[in-house]
Order: C-alpha cells, then sequence, then structure tokens
C-alpha cells in the first residue's frame, strides 16, 4: 500500500488516526544495510521450485507456470490467446496475483493474452540463489517486469497496475518504452527517489506512512514476521475502507505473503525508500534516471478510487508527467486502493479502451 511522498495525501478521520496513530509509535532504529539474512536464504533455496515448471492452482486464477526471468523463477498465470495482444498485470503490496481474478476473463474475451506474474517475494516466485540479494527497491522491481517480458519472448506489451504494480508499470513506460503499448496506472504516477523521500510531510500526511516508520524499527520487522497476515488484513481495511471482502478472498492472498523472501522484500522496500538501507549497484544508474522524474509518452489510463484509504497523490499533481494520449478515470461506488478487485468490470474496460488508444 503506498505512493511516493510527491503529492497530497487525503483526509483520515477521528477513528482511523487513533488506529494510525498508536500503531505509528517507535523509534525508528533501523540498521543501515540490505536485509538478506542467512536464515531467510536457506529457507528459500530448501523451498525453491524448479523454473519452465507448471503447477495446478486450485482456484479460478487457473494453472501457474513458471519460467526463469533475470534473477528470478517467477511464477505466473498465462491465459488467453497465445497470439493475442499482451498484457501484463502487476499487483502490489500486501496483494498477489488474486487481484485480477475477475479482470482475467474479461480481457481473454476481449482477444488479449494475459499474464499475472508473482512479484519477488509473492506466492511461488523465488530467488534462483540462495546468495542473491533480497533487494525491493523499485528500480530491481522494474527490472523484472523487462525480464519477465523477455523471458516470454514479449517485445512490447500494455501493463496496468496498483500499488507497487503501478510504479513498476510506470517505470518500465518512462525508461523502455519502446516495450510498452499502453499502461493503466492505479493513482497515476508513482515514480520517486530516495531523495525526494527525505522532505518531511505536514504532520496529518506523515500520519499515513505509520507503517513505513514501523517497518523502519526492527520491532517492526519482527512484527511484520508473526503478524504478516493480521498485518495485510489491517492495510487492507484501512486502504479500501468501503470494500466487504470475505474471509476467503483474504486467506487466499493472505497465503502468498507465506513466501520466505517476503519479509525481507517489504522490509527492504520501505527502508530504502528513507535512505535506510542500500540499493544494488547494478540498478544506480536506472535509479538516477527514475531520480530526474522522466515523464512518461506511452497512451496512459490513470485510475483512481473515491474511497482510496492509502496515501495517494492528487490527480492534478502528475497529469502533466503524462505526454502522450492521456486520461484519467476516477472509479466511484466506494472503490479503494485494490480498484482491480474491487471493481473489475470498470478496470477491465480501462485497460481495453488503453488498448484502443492510438500513440501520438
Amino acid at each position: 500500500m503506498d505512493s511516493y511522498r510527491n503529492g497530497s495525501a487525503g483526509s483520515i478521520d477521528e477513528d482511523r488516526r487513533l488506529i494510525l496513530g498508536v500503531a505509528a509509535l517507535g523509534a525508528i532504529t533501523a540498521p543501515f544495510v540490505m536485509v538478506s539474512s542467512a536464515s531467510a536464504r536457506a529457507r528459500a533455496q530448501a523451498a525453491s521450485p524448479k523454473a519452465g515448471g507448471a503447477s495446478l492452482a486450485s482456484d479460478p486464477m487457473g494453472p501457474l507456470k513458471h519460467v526463469r526471468a533475470g534473477v528470478l523463477d517467477v511464477a505466473y498465470v498465462d491465459r488467453g490467446p497465445a497470439d493475442g495482444p499482451p498484457v501484463l498485470l502487476l499487483h502490489g503490496w500486501p496483494y498477489d496475483i488474486h487481484s485480477y481474478e475477475e479482470v482475467v476473463p474479461l480481457l481473454v474475451a476481449a482477444g488479449h493474452r494475459v499474464i499475472v506474474p508473482y512479484l519477488r517475494g509473492y506466492g511461488e516466485t523465488r530467488f534462483t540463489s540462495a546468495d542473491a540479494t533480497r533487494n525491493g527497491q523499485p528500480a530491481a522491481l522494474g527490472d523484472d517486469v523487462v525480464q519477465l517480458m523477455d523471458a516470454l519472448h514479449i517485445r512490447k506489451a500494455l501493463l496496468a497496475g496498483f500499488d507497487w504494480g503501478a510504479r513498476s508499470a510506470a517505470i518500465v513506460a518512462a525508461l523502455w518504452p519502446d516495450r510498452v503499448s499502453a499502461l493503466v496506472s492505479v493513482s497515476g504516477y508513482l515514480i520517486g527517489s530516495q531523495q525526494a523521500a527525505l522532505t518531511p510531510l505536514p504532520p496529518s500526511a506523515e500520519l499515513q506512512w505509520w507503517y513505513q516508520f514501523y517497518f523502519a524499527t526492527e520491532r517492526g520487522r519482527a512484527g511484520y514476521e508473526q503478524n504478516r497476515s493480521d498485518f495485510a488484513r489491517l492495510i487492507w481495511k484501512l486502504a479500501s475502507p468501503q470494500w466487504a471482502f470475505d474471509d476467503a478472498t483474504f486467506e487466499r492472498t493472505a497465503a502468498s505473503l507465506e513466501n520466505p523472501d517476503h519479509v525481507a522484500i517489504v522490509i527492504h522496500n520501505y527502508r530504502w525508500r528513507l535512505a535506510l538501507a542500500q540499493g544494488e549497484a547494478r540498478y544506480d544508474d536506472i535509479e538516477r534516471k527514475l531520480a530526474a522524474a522522466p515523464s512518461i509518452s506511452v497512451p496512459t489510463i490513470t485510475i483512481e478510487g473515491d474511497a482510496n484509504g492509502a496515501p495517494h497523490p492528487a490527480p492534478e499533481s502528475y497529469a502533466k508527467r503524462f505526454t502522450g494520449p492521456y486520461e484519467h478515470r476516477l472509479f466511484t461506488g466506494g472503490i479503494g486502493h485494490n480498484p482491480p478487485q474491487e471493481s473489475p468490470k470498470e478496470f477491465a474496460k480501462a485497460v481495453i479502451d488503453a488498448a484502443r488508444i492510438k500513440p501520438a
């Protein structure tokens, strides 16, 4: 759940202020190092599935496939005609591929090939090496998308996402526009930098980032490790206060958070943003380019929910970042931070419409 701290934060009602305020208490005592423990590496090595195989998912998403892509063995769903216009759907935190469960068949019916990967640290996706750094920085997540496209021999695709997935999609669209036919991004332009994140926000806006400050502490890391399911459920409720999801819906996704690398990836992601953890040198050039807030020229539809309880920038703050054909859509009716799962028909329509927009 997040945006970069580059826009105005929404209001928080008094009850939620009490919940967030209590949860935010704690000293920031994070170690200034990459999260990459020996125990996590050992667990990852023991649990790592073999690349290139396929497993049957016991839910409507259908069978999972695996492919070696960069440093990862990526688990993903691949539906629709093999020669259809490809669409990659990217989830965020603390969500997973099931956010797109009802979106996928709608896109397949429209003739698209639809690929929905588990991000690093989620579901059956694993690092191929036990010694690989468990890196959650944005450049790494963006590069994962390009590596997956290369592994699947997809030259160009429509990218759609929310939360972390929206940021990764925007990164690829900004830096590799020749690989992106169109972009659908919830909460708009989420590209940022460590430097930008160091600028303090008003107290009411800082309050919305309680979980980021919590994760900056060792207590926060241990707390998330111990209570990740309860933590995720709380985030779902705060980010989408009007979404009446049931236990079965939540538990399907909660299972993917048991990935042995999940906690390390999440903690590193949020500590990196505050410059409390280092990134990998291989991504330095990408991060330098992202720090310049590059514009996005591919056809784009941005989306916001009218009841998004997560930190998010105002649409007017990022509209000028999109220099190609552009449209913003507000999803109404109590839609929160997870539009593809809360409003799947409208989200699928946005993807289909974006695919039809001609480049400038």
